[in-house]
């Protein structure tokens, strides 16, 4: 188990994750700060000056996925993760590639008024010089307390919260013991997508409105948008896979078996295995049975209609590619065999 202890810079949550360990046994520190220390030497000078945070790098995302599994399953026990996580997607990832490993988390956001927020982040030691320190640390610090408070929103529905203003570190470690022991602060709610060893089949379904605008979903255990759908199981037709994921996941049952609109072949990159990708088309959806689409918590967080531009937008390249040859096939009427988004034959 995980317990992943959020906040925004100075919230306390370091000091509060090393009396934590002190507090539960067989529990273990691991900071993912230092997973970004090491990309910082190991990457290449160009490629860091590409990004202001190395959260936003895809390799330090994976690596701390990567990193807390293997710390757990050297150490075992119960893993204290202080890291601030204000990027909604980046929690997804990072939580559903954690749920895929069969890794429960428990998610704890310390969160003092900004009023004493501020005054720590003022009265903050650290090493160096103290101009340094005012640009480096307090500054840093000061310009991420925007969006902490526009994260809020989704952090306070997602995480068990703590108001650890006018508690000692001790408390706010005995308050989070607590809440984990008396499962107050629950295990999240995400999806658990196993990671897959081999190439993969997976079909989506195309949903269209009385517009003729496409249906996208956005998943919680991943980045960036998607098309309803998912990996077809062992002994179980395309079609048929594609037809289940939408009544999984929208609770909308499809009447007729969805014609075929491209066989999209991917290739294998790391750490993807590729395979087969086929998209159906599932047809035109009318204004009551649109209305009537639900969102299972753990696996969307929302749906949309889009337009072919608007895809283009919201969704990865090589997904916009697989869309607009699907597009294509549609007003043909003819099926296309895609490699790599591109038409072959």
């Amino acid at each position: 188990m995980i317990v992943w202890i959020n906040g925004t810079f100075s919230a306390g949550k370091t000091s509060t994750a090393r009396e934590l360990t002190a507090i539960l046994p067989d529990s273990t520190l691991f900071d993912p700060e230092f997973v970004g220390d090491a990309l910082r030497v190991l990457l290449p000078a160009k490629r860091l000056a590409e990004v202001t945070d190395y959260q936003d790098l895809p390799s330090w995302r994976r690596l701390v996925v990567d990193t807390a599994a293997a710390v757990l399953a050297e150490a075992g026990g119960m893993l204290v993760v202080p890291m601030t996580l204000l990027r909604q997607e980046y929690r997804d990832e990072i939580f559903g590639g954690l749920a895929a490993r069969r890794i429960p988390v428990r998610h704890v956001l310390l969160a003092p008024a900004e009023t004493i927020l501020r005054e720590r982040i003022a009265t903050r030691t650290e090493p160096g010089a103290p101009e340094d320190v005012d640009i480096r640390v307090r500054q840093w610090a000061y310009d991420h307390i925007p969006a902490y408070q526009e994260a809020l929103g989704w952090l306070s529905g997602d995480a068990h919260v703590i108001d650890n203003g006018l508690l000692t570190v001790r408390e706010t470690a005995e308050r989070i013991a607590e809440a984990v022991r008396s499962d107050t602060a629950r295990v999240c709610d995400i999806v658990q997508t196993p990671e897959p060893t081999r190439e993969t089949v997976a079909a989506g379904v195309l949903l269209f409105d009385e517009q003729d605008r496409v249906l996208l979903v956005d998943p919680t255990y991943k980045a960036g948008w998607e098309f309803p759908g998912g990996v077809v199981e062992a002994g179980e037709a395309p079609a048929r896979a594609g037809v289940r994921e939408v009544a999984e996941e929208l609770g909308l049952v499809l009447d007729e078996t969805p014609g075929l609109l491209v066989v999209d072949w991917e290739r294998p990159q790391h750490p993807g295995y590729g395979g087969l990708r086929l998209l159906f088309d599932g047809g035109r959806l009318s204004a009551e049975a649109a209305a009537r689409l639900r969102l299972p918590g753990p696996e969307l967080r929302a749906w949309r209609f889009v337009t072919e531009a608007e895809a283009a937008e919201l969704l990865p390249q090589h997904r916009y590619e697989r869309l607009r040859w699907a597009l294509r096939a549609r007003e043909r009427a003819r099926p296309l065999y895609l490699e790599a988004g591109v038409p072959t034959g």
